[in-house]
């Protein structure tokens, strides 16, 4: 069924109560999928019983299959419709490129609303004390990963990023201990193979961090902190913009909470002649 559809085509039959409902539904579908019908009556401002009716308007047999329906929606089709249809409604105004970056600063902001500054600030204080981190990514999410692992490389030691074209996982997770940080990002459509060596890093001991688009994202159950970044019915190429400033908010972070370690890298670094590798 494609809900969003469905829900246009019952939508002159509803009562004013579902009407809300419906309405909330196709901007807020995420938050139908973690949030009992109760709290989406006092939410919405409607009773349980015209959520429950407005899932019968529907064909469903209730708000439980509805809810099943949200969370394999967000979690199995593809996203690439959001991506165009977000693109065409900008298409014909004026400055393409400012409106599509304004996008990009609303998604931001949002982000910055929801997130859980407590979760943030645990996650770059087990990133700046971590014996070592490992970092994995695959697809989309790769790209990050390799742009994490390589910026935090710059603000401290033994940061890894698990490559697997060449690295053995069972050797890497080997050599994490208690102390280790595993990173693990993840977005629509979730890759099996980081959902497993996610599974298995939580198992091997290490504190595991979460960067993906969902709380509903496979990798949520073996996280010790999970970062969510996107707005419901984003594209996942849409959210690239805010993971690369979330991430470079963790680096920054790492950079001030080890500050003497910063300096010394940075010394480091600065020894270096470099006059044969760069014009500047």
């Amino acid at each position: 069924m494609d809900l969003q559809e469905k829900v246009k085509e019952v939508f002159p039959g509803l009562s004013t109560g579902q009407k809300k409902v419906a309405n909330y539904l196709l901007v807020h579908s995420h938050t139908f999928a973690v949030s009992s019908a109760q709290k989406l009556g006092k939410d919405i401002g409607v009773s349980e019983t015209t959520i429950i009716r407005f899932c019968y308007s529907l064909g469903l047999s209730g708000f439980a299959e509805l809810q099943k329906l949200i969370r394999n929606q967000l979690i199995f089709e593809s996203s690439l419709n959001e991506y165009h249809s977000s693109k065409l409604e900008v298409a014909n105004q004026p400055n393409f490129m400012a409106q599509v970056m304004q996008k990009d600063i609303v998604s931001i902001e949002k982000t910055i609303k929801n997130l859980s500054n407590d979760d943030f600030t645990k996650s770059v204080d087990k990133l700046a004390a971590a014996d070592q981190v490992l970092i994995s990514g695959h697809r989309l999410s790769f790209s990050a990963a390799h742009w994490l692992t390589f910026t935090l490389r710059l603000v401290r030691e033994e940061v890894h990023l698990y490559r697997p074209d060449t690295d053995d996982i069972f050797l890497q997770l080997n050599k994490i201990t208690e102390n280790s940080v595993f990173v693990a990002i993840s977005f629509h459509r979730y890759v099996k193979e980081t959902v497993k060596i996610t599974e298995m890093a939580k198992q091997a001991g290490a504190f595991v961090i979460g960067v993906t688009d969902s709380e509903l994202a496979p990798i949520a159950d073996f996280t010790d902190v999970l970062l969510p970044i996107s707005a419901p019915r984003t594209s996942t190429i849409d959210t690239a913009p805010v993971l690369f400033s979330l991430l470079n908010s963790l680096v920054a972070g790492v950079s001030i909470k080890d500050a003497q370690g910063f300096k010394e890298r940075k010394a480091m670094y600065d020894a270096f002649n470099q006059d044969d590798d760069f014009f500047f």
